[in-house]
């Protein structure tokens, strides 16, 4: 199979490249990057004004299957990222069972390869069950090919046993990928504790719960010199944190969501449990505290945290309603409006955020269009204007807090292995 991409904007944060090209895809590999290709093709895409890039990875995505296929599968959660412009995802390991043994792994593994769109990584448990009381056998999960092991769900509160779990990961040379939460301070709370909390008489979350398990987890990590990346980062404090962590040495890594460097807490002032998510949404200070890492490039990586639900879950009291929204289809849309048209980031600083960094943080050979590398690629129209409906998405729930939100900047392709996955006109 051959595809010629025509007078496109290549953006390629790895190489630092960012001109007009053609690029020419042959057998699933990247053959040819230049100013004009006049190779015969079996599909040419003309992709004038618009945006070539790697395909994007996104670290951080809950499928739900096994357990939770109502809300989820992976074939359904595959065709959302395809759709979003995701090539490779991160599955998260708080499935029923718990993604914590070989036998799951290679379920999900074997899942994945009779029924995804994209590429789709494991990652496993740090404990047992994620019930923080007893590490996974994290040799045979490895073995069988995960990518990272996570405590993301429910933090490890025990520190002596998240220490042990960092020396055996570094041993192993995978990456910890932490959520950060002190159960201790949760107290029960569903939205950001402060004056709308107050107003609304709902419990509130401490930006202290997310931040006291940050500094402990850095710490940790700069002890045990394990690659530690924070998840789904909400608080002002927590940017400074890293920034810390950073400069004193430790290899941790952080992450941020759509709907942290967009939303704010005033939102929950609907009771529109869409807004509900954990971390749930700050303060403006939070949110501009969030942009500027990603602008000073403390924060590496954005990332979806696409966690579904249906409807009727959804459709209950603020304080009943489970955390989580979906991601995959609106994370372009609200980064290049957010970020790149707010002024936060160039088109290279966003791409690389959402390609090279993730692959490097992953250690994997993914994140680059250069010649030779596997042809996923993700085709962008930057300046068309929308609003988002979630009528449209191809997920199997519809949970956004973005519904109706003008936007610019849609996927138009996304290439997979050198195949086309996903066009303008579908599947």
């Amino acid at each position: 199979m051959k595809i010629l991409i025509k007078n496109g904007r290549v953006i390629n944060p790895n190489t630092n490249l960012d001109e007009i090209k053609d690029i020419f895809i042959v057998d699933g590999l990247v053959k040819g990057i230049e100013d004009e290709i006049s190779d015969k093709a079996d599909r040419i895409i003309d992709a004038r004004g618009l945006w070539v890039t790697p395909g994007f990875i996104d670290l951080h995505v809950h499928f739900r299957e096994p357990g939770f296929e109502y809300k989820e599968t992976i074939e359904t959660g595959s065709k959302s990222a395809a759709k979003g412009g995701f090539t490779t995802v991160c599955c998260m390991p708080n499935t029923k069972p718990t993604i914590d043994s070989k036998e799951v792994v290679q379920f999900v593994k074997n899942r994945a390869q009779e029924k995804a769109t994209v590429n789709i990584l494991v990652v496993g448990s740090i404990t047992k069950g994620l019930q923080g009381e007893k590490l996974s056998d994290m040799e045979d999960m490895v073995e069988t090919g995960i990518c990272a092991v996570s405590d993301d769900g429910r933090t490890v509160q025990n520190s002596n046993l998240k220490r042990r779990g960092m020396e055996k990961a570094r041993d192993l040379n995978i990456p910890v990928f932490v959520h950060c939460e002190d159960e201790a301070l949760l107290q029960g709370g569903v939205m950001n504790s402060g004056g709308i909390s107050k107003q609304l008489g709902l419990p509130g979350i401490l930006s202290e719960v997310e931040d006291v398990i940050i500094a402990r987890d850095i710490i940790l990590a700069k002890g045990t010199d394990v690659n530690l990346h924070i998840c789904h980062i909400s608080t002002s404090l927590g940017v400074d944190l890293l920034k810390f962590g950073k400069n004193v040495g430790t290899k941790v890594t952080g992450e941020a969501c759509p709907h942290h460097f967009t939303l704010t807490d005033k939102e929950v002032l609907s009771l529109d449990t869409n807004f509900k998510m954990n971390p749930p949404l700050r303060s403006g200070k939070d949110v501009e505290a969030i942009k500027r890492g990603l602008k000073e490039g403390i924060i590496d990586v954005i990332a979806t945290d696409h966690a579904p639900h249906q409807k009727y879950e959804k459709d209950t009291g603020f304080v009943e309603a489970p955390f989580g929204v979906v991601g995959l289809e609106t994370a372009l849309p609200i980064a290049v409006t957010e970020l790149v048209d707010g002024g936060w980031l160039t088109p290279m600083e966003l791409i690389e955020k959402l390609t090279t960094n993730p692959a490097r943080i992953l250690g994997i050979d993914k994140g680059d269009i250069s010649v030779g590398k596997v042809a996923d690629v993700t085709i962008i129209d930057p300046s068309i204007e929308y609003r988002i409906d979630i009528e449209n998405f191809v997920s199997k729930s519809k949970n956004s807090p973005f519904h109706n939100r003008l936007v610019k900047g849609r996927v138009e392709y996304t290439i997979v292995n050198g195949k086309v996955v996903y066009g303008r006109d579908g599947f």
